[in-house]
């Protein structure tokens, strides 16, 4: 099911006849008959007449669809170096058990009249959590847990090349630098050892080897991961639209499908495994462009000190946040709610501050053991998130996907936790960087801290021009320096703005170049609740 707002699901593929965990009941090459030739239309076309077909048509439809994706991923494996084999048949099993799920699946993953009210204890205040200061207590917590950054995005959409985590961020840090400069300081002040688990996309992964490198002189040990590579598929066959299963010969054609896909790779790569027999615990797993996803010893304490199985951080919800997933009480289960999930005529009810007043930062402490029981047990269950794409020759796809969250349902004694807003600070736009660039925060071991001088805990609102600053290089090139913005609530800035060096925003300022137009804000201004519009030239004479 989609779980995502900006995807919908308008065309759900027929359902079909699996075996207990998703698998096709026939995975081998089928003969050569006209039934094995058949590929599935979408629901809507299928569907579309008045009258409904049969049962045994849509069983046979159903059947059709997997044997034929059998025969396409057959044909795909040959095209493999034999050195590849192991890793694909891995992906190409996970990607199968996905799509039986995707076409077996049919109506509402939660019925709205199911979700019950949370109970009391269900989310914990992070206020009450107990401090430890001990510093022999801290070494042996530490020494019980595994940080692992979700690494698998590039920075295309800020413009830049290569990994998302090599985008510097404050100071010319990258967000691997800060994130690496973080654990190494943990490790150093008690003398622990926590070790960095990146995981990678194929996007990522040859990149982020090179750069890790320049870490090998410090206090911390960098392991690595791939997650799957699953093939993208025709919106109207169904079918993989990859002739080759060299990704370098078509990269549109193959995907990677959301970090739900950890807890297979994980296990897959041997990481898991070895954490836990080295007597590792837990894990901590965040994105890695939250700037504010730092490794917190009260949530650690906590997670040795109770029999919770996974901990969802999450905080307390705003306007902006109101597409966010959130939690609730499901079948006796806590477990996350995303808006692609929810009835048309429950969305408002979703988007509600007072009804779910939490949404989920995707930091989760997750016990390593537990994810061990739950793959080996084939328990593990996640909705899917079907993504629509049109790629650049036109072509319309699906991606299959899951999201990492949605595994909570699965573990035992799970619960959320509700953080200060300033353990969620992702950036995922310029206007983010704009924040974490600013004098807003300071560096504190690789940690950023919001300023003391800020009288007030929240973050500005800030919303800046696609037009104009989308693009990193682009964003840098209009300010002579980042403003101050300590005193900010809300800046709005659209068209050919540029800053000069030390100007200063405070309250409320929108600043609108119309078409044609350009602002140049001068050096030294200050603006407080101001409104700029139409022409301002600063010219050199």
């Amino acid at each position: 099911m989609s779980q995502n707002g900006n995807i919908t699901e308008a065309t759900t593929p027929i359902t079909a006849p699996v075996n207990g965990n998703g698998t096709p009941t026939d995975m081998s090459t089928p003969p050569n008959s006209k039934s094995t030739q058949v590929t599935p239309s979408p629901r809507s076309k299928l569907f579309g007449h008045q009258r409904s077909p049969s049962m045994e048509f849509k069983e046979l439809t159903k059947k059709d669809a997997q044997i034929s994706l059998a025969a396409e991923l057959d044909k795909l494996s040959r095209t493999a170096n034999t050195g590849e084999k192991e890793v694909l048949m891995r992906d190409f099993e996970g990607f199968q058990k996905l799509f039986g799920k995707f076409i077996h699946e049919t109506g509402p993953s939660v019925h709205w009249d199911k979700i019950e009210r949370l109970p009391k204890d269900a989310i914990k205040s992070y206020a009450e959590l107990p401090v430890t200061t001990d510093k022999a207590a801290i070494k042996e917590m530490l020494d019980n847990l595994v940080v692992i950054k979700l690494n698998g995005g590039l920075g295309t959409s800020m413009g830049c090349s290569g990994p998302k985590s090599v985008i510097p961020v404050r100071n010319d840090l990258t967000f691997l630098d800060l994130t690496v400069q973080q654990i190494e300081y943990l490790n150093k002040t008690y003398d622990a050892n926590v070790p960095l688990v990146l995981m990678n996309s194929f996007n990522t992964d040859e990149d982020t080897m090179k750069i890790i490198r320049k870490y090998s002189g410090f206090k911390v040990s960098i392991k690595t991961f791939n997650q799957s590579r699953f093939p993208r598929i025709n919106k109207e066959s169904l079918m993989p639209i990859a002739k080759s299963y060299r990704a370098e010969d078509d990269m549109e054609a193959w995907y990677p499908p959301g970090h739900g896909d950890f807890y297979q790779a994980f296990s897959n790569s041997g990481l898991l495994d070895e954490y836990v027999d080295q007597g590792k615990k837990y894990c901590f797993i965040s994105n890695i462009d939250n700037l504010g996803a730092t490794v917190d010893l009260n949530i650690l304490s906590m997670c040795l000190s109770g029999n919770h199985e996974f901990i969802m951080e999450v905080t307390d919800k705003t306007r902006a946040d109101v597409k966010g997933g959130t939690l609730i009480n499901y079948e006796g289960k806590t477990r996350l709610l995303e808006v692609a999930q929810v009835p048309k005529e429950h969305e408002e009810d979703f988007k509600s501050v007072k009804k779910f007043n939490v949404f989920n930062t995707n930091n989760l402490w997750i016990n390593m053991c537990s994810v061990k029981r739950i793959i080996e047990e084939r328990t593990l269950d996640m909705e899917i998130i079907v993504n629509p794409k049109t790629l650049d020759n036109g072509l319309n796809v699906y991606q299959l996907e899951t999201a990492v969250g949605a595994a909570m349902k699965c573990f035992d004694n799970a619960v959320g936790i509700n953080v200060p807003r300033a353990r969620f600070l992702p950036v995922k736009k310029t206007s983010d960087l704009l924040l974490v660039m600013s004098n807003l925060y300071s560096l504190d071991h690789g940690a950023l801290v919001m300023s003391p001088k800020r009288m007030f805990p929240s973050t500005p609102l800030v919303k800046l021009g696609d037009n104009n600053f989308k693009k990193v290089a682009a964003f840098l090139s209009r300010f002579g320096s980042i403003p101050d913005m300590l005193e900010l609530d809300h800046l709005t800035v659209s068209g050919d703005v540029t800053f000069g060096r030390g100007v200063s925003v405070r309250g409320t300022v929108i600043i609108i170049a119309n078409h044609g137009d350009r602002i140049d804000i001068p050096a030294g201004a200050i603006l407080e609740n101001k409104i700029v519009s139409g022409n301002l030239r600063i010219l050199d004479h």
